[in-house]
């Protein structure tokens, strides 16, 4: 199956950011990607006040650009995620949208990044409420787990996700430079490797509306931990390559460590 992740900055204007995120999923679909990912929070990713400010609902301009753009480009989209305002609270939320453009499910991001790192400070729920529910959709050619970002860090939610039937998972990211130079690679192919799964990270590069550096180096890493692709630290990048899952089933069938889990002895699923 051919997938495309995309690497892009946002730069705080949210409609030149949509035009330049559907160049980029065009690029991709006429490279014949089925399924593209697009980064975390890549047209309202900002200081928490302007981020407030751009909470919308699942049938909001985002989620209609997305729904329209699939279509369009008739391929299978994960459109990052964006501000989702619902009863009063808002959710760092992503989609699976199908190339008839039909909405294949939504997943708000359960971890949140409250941390006190030199680079990397942020109170990610001064600005959302967590998700508490795992994500898996069914796909055209693949059943794709959705997860963000600061996620990767908790492999609980990979291996449910895992153990639900994912194929491969999407990891639309905004991953600091100050963490993510130690962290970013280990964790993707860490992910990939322990529940023999393909990830796909989009991710964000450069300095940030918010004013904090991004990592950049989307990713696709196949089953086995390969890095299939890198789009390196900076710049806006289109990555497609092809995810063999006959490979990935013998992988597991090789391999079956998915099968010689012990939740008896250690507590849990």
């Amino acid at each position: 199956m051919k997938v495309a992740a995309i690497q892009f900055r946002c730069e705080g204007d949210p409609a030149a950011d949509l035009d330049r995120a559907a160049e980029l999923v065009r690029d991709a679909s006429q490279q014949g990607a089925e399924l593209i990912v697009l980064p975390e929070l890549f047209a309202s990713l900002g200081r928490t006040a302007t981020m407030i400010a751009s909470g919308e609902p699942t049938d909001g301009p985002t989620m209609r650009w997305a729904q329209a753009l699939a279509r369009a480009a008739a391929t299978t989209l994960v459109p990052g995620s964006f501000v989702e305002e619902s009863a009063g609270r808002r959710h760092n939320t992503t989609a699976a949208i199908g190339p008839d453009g039909v909405v294949l499910g939504h997943y708000r991001k359960i971890h949140l990044f409250d941390v006190d790192v030199d680079g990397a400070r942020s109170r990610e729920s001064d600005t959302f409420s967590a998700g508490d529910e795992p994500v898996v959709v069914d796909a055209p050619g693949a059943r794709v787990g959705l997860t963000i970002c600061y996620d990767l860090r908790f492999g609980e939610l990979f291996r449910r996700e895992t153990l639900d039937g994912a194929d491969m998972i999407a990891v639309p990211s905004a991953f600091t430079a100050a963490t993510g130079r130690d962290h970013w690679e280990l964790l993707v192919r860490g992910r990939a490797v322990e529940n023999q799964v393909a990830l796909i990270a989009a991710a964000q590069w450069g300095t940030s509306p918010d004013g904090i550096e991004r990592h950049g180096h989307t990713m696709v890493v196949d089953a086995w931990g390969r890095v299939l692709a890198d789009a390196g630290p900076s710049g806006d990048a289109v990555v497609v390559v092809d995810v063999d899952l006959d490979t990935q089933a013998d992988i597991r069938r090789r391999l079956p460590s998915l099968t010689h889990r012990r939740p008896d002895a250690y507590g849990s699923d």
